[in-house]
C-alpha cells in the first residue's frame, strides 16, 4: 500500500527528470509510402510459408511469449495510434505514453508500428483534430494493410472515441483523407481498401480495437469535448472491439468521480464493449507508466497469461513494483490478439487472391 502511494506521488516528477535527461532518439524512418497503393500491402507481405502457416494456426485469445518471440516476431504489426491527455504538463503526457510504448516494444511488438514514421513520436496530443486523426487512420490503413488501434488516455480516451464517431458520421457524412507525412489533406474523402481493391470511403471504416482510460470527469468541460455531450458513452459500429477503464475516486476522468454506471460504455449498434473498474489506488494520471513492467520477468509471465474480466484483481505479490500491471495486461490481451487478427486477415486475403510478394 505504502509503495503504491510513493509511485502515486513521486512518479511524475521521476518521469520529467528521466526524460530530461535521457539522450534525444533520432529521427525514425518508417515505411516507403510512395507508391502505387492498389494490392501494395498483399504484394509486400514477405513471409515464408512456414510464418504464414504459424500465424494462421495461432489462437488470437491465448497467445505466449514464446510465439511472439518465435513467431510474431518475424511479421509486420497494425500501428498503434496512442493519444495522451492534456490537463498536466505536455512533458509529462507525453513521457506517460512513452512509458507505455516502451512497454509495448519490451513485450515484442514491433517499435515501427509504435511511433510516428514522420519524427519518431510515441503519442498524439488530445488537441489534435479527431478529423484528421480519422483520416490519417484511412491512409495508414490503404499502405499498411492492417487496420490500426487507438489507446487514449484522460482526454486522449474521449477523443478515441470521437475519432470512432468521426468515422461513423456522427459530424459529417464525408471526412477528406489526411496525409500524415505531408501534414495535408488530400482532395478526396476514399481510399482504395488494401485488401479487395474497392472504394472504402472514410466515413464508414471500422477499427479492429480502441480503448480509453479516464475518459470523463472535469475533462469533459474542457472546450474542445463540448461536442462529445451525450456521444462519450456510445460506441458506434466503427470499431469491433472496445473497452473502456475507469476507477473511483477519480476527478479528473470519473463521471460521479468514477462510481456508478455513468462511467460505463454502451453500444448503439454491434460493437463489443467491455468495461474494466481499475484499483482506486491507481492515479489518472500516472496509468500509462508500465515501462517498469516489462522489465521483471514475473511479471511479464503474469500479463502473458492474463485473462480478461470486468474486476480484475492481482491475487499474486512481486518483488518489484506492480503498479498499473492490471491495465497493461488488459490493453496487451486485446492488442496481441487483433494483431494476431490483423495478421491472419491480411494472409487469408493474400492467399485467396494469390498475389506474389
Amino acid at each position: 500500500m505504502r509503495r503504491g502511494m510513493l509511485f502515486i506521488i513521486f512518479f511524475p516528477l521521476t518521469v520529467i527528470l528521466a526524460v530530461g535527461c535521457a539522450a534525444k532518439y533520432p529521427y525514425y524512418k518508417g515505411l516507403n509510402y510512395e507508391k502505387d497503393v492498389k494490392y501494395s500491402a498483399l504484394k509486400e507481405l514477405s513471409l515464408t510459408p512456414d510464418i504464414e502457416e504459424k500465424i494462421l494456426a495461432l489462437d488470437p485469445e491465448h497467445i505466449t511469449e514464446k510465439e511472439i518471440k518465435d513467431v510474431l516476431s518475424h511479421a509486420p504489426a497494425p500501428r498503434i495510434i496512442k493519444i495522451h491527455g492534456g490537463v498536466y504538463p505536455v512533458l509529462l503526457m507525453t513521457s506517460l505514453m512513452r512509458s507505455f510504448s516502451d512497454f509495448l516494444i519490451s513485450m515484442g511488438y514491433p517499435e515501427a508500428s509504435v511511433r510516428n514514421p514522420v519524427d519518431g513520436t510515441y503519442s498524439y496530443s488530445c488537441y489534435f483534430g479527431s478529423d484528421k486523426l480519422a483520416g490519417s487512420i484511412a491512409w495508414y490503413y490503404e499502405r499498411e494493410g492492417m487496420r490500426p488501434m487507438i489507446v487514449g488516455h484522460s482526454q486522449g480516451g474521449i477523443q478515441a472515441v470521437k475519432i470512432l464517431h468521426e468515422l461513423a458520421g456522427s459530424f459529417s457524412s464525408e471526412l477528406p483523407v489526411w496525409n500524415p507525412i505531408t501534414e495535408e489533406k488530400e482532395e478526396r474523402t476514399a481510399i482504395i481498401d488494401p485488401l479487395t481493391g474497392i472504394v472504402q470511403p472514410v466515413v464508414g471504416m471500422k477499427l479492429p480495437y480502441v480503448t480509453a482510460v479516464g475518459a470523463g470527469g472535469l475533462t469533459r468541460l474542457i472546450i474542445n469535448q463540448w461536442n462529445m455531450t451525450g456521444k462519450l458513452r456510445s460506441i458506434p459500429d466503427s470499431v469491433e472491439e472496445f473497452t473502456g477503464f475507469y476507477k473511483g475516486m477519480d476527478v479528473l476522468g470519473g463521471d460521479y468521480l468514477g462510481f456508478g454506471p455513468m462511467n460505463k460504455f454502451a453500444a448503439n449498434g454491434k460493437a463489443r464493449i467491455r468495461n474494466v473498474q481499475l484499483p482506486m489506488l491507481y492515479s489518472h494520471v500516472t496509468v500509462p507508466a508500465t515501462r517498469h513492467l516489462a522489465e521483471n520477468q514475473d511479471m511479464r509471465d503474469w500479463i502473458n497469461n492474463y485473462i480478461p474480466s470486468e474486476e480484475p484483481e492481482l491475487t499474486v505479490k512481486f518483488e518489484s513494483l506492480s503498479q498499473n500491471i492490471i491495465w497493461a495486461a488488459d490493453v496487451w490481451h486485446s492488442i496481441k490478439k487483433h494483431w494476431v487478427l490483423e495478421l491472419q486477415r491480411l494472409i487469408l486475403t493474400k492467399q485467396k487472391q494469390k498475389i506474389g510478394g
